[in-house]
Order: structure tokens, then sequence, then C-alpha cells
């Protein structure tokens, strides 16, 4: 990753985090599960459920960690 703007970087790796989603999504798209997207859509961060904001904590480990990485190979 030597030589990349981090804004590039966390380009990645949010196209990883859309593919991962949408991945999933395909493979589970059941009206159970359509029926709680639609409602975390609606839900602020603050409200959701410790065991919903443990993926979205999940990609912003990811996202501190491609950060770190930068800020080391740029100092």
């Amino acid at each position: 990753m030597k030589g990349r703007t981090l804004r590039e970087k966390m380009a990645e790796l949010e196209h990883e985090q859309w593919a991962h989603w949408t991945r999933y999504m395909l493979d589970n798209l059941t009206d159970e599960n359509i029926e709680r997207w639609r409602r975390q859509i609606d839900t602020p961060y603050s409200v959701l459920t410790d065991k919903e904001k443990e993926s979205d904590r999940e990609w912003a480990d990811k996202a501190l960690e491609v950060s770190r990485k930068h800020a080391w190979e740029h100092s």
C-alpha cells in the first residue's frame, strides 16, 4: 500500500465494506432481513443495540488500522 494516499486507502476499504455488505445482503435476502434492515436504515447509530453497533465497530477498527499504517509509513 506504500505510496498511495490515505484517501485511496480509505476508498479501497470502503469498497471492501460495500462488497462485503452487498454479498451478505444478496445471500440473505429474506422478508425478515429486509424489514430489519429498513428499520436500521432509519435508526441513528446511538440507538442501535450493542449487537447492531458491533458490525460498525469492526469496520471502524479496520479504518483506524488503515489510518495508523498510513501514518506510520509517512512518519
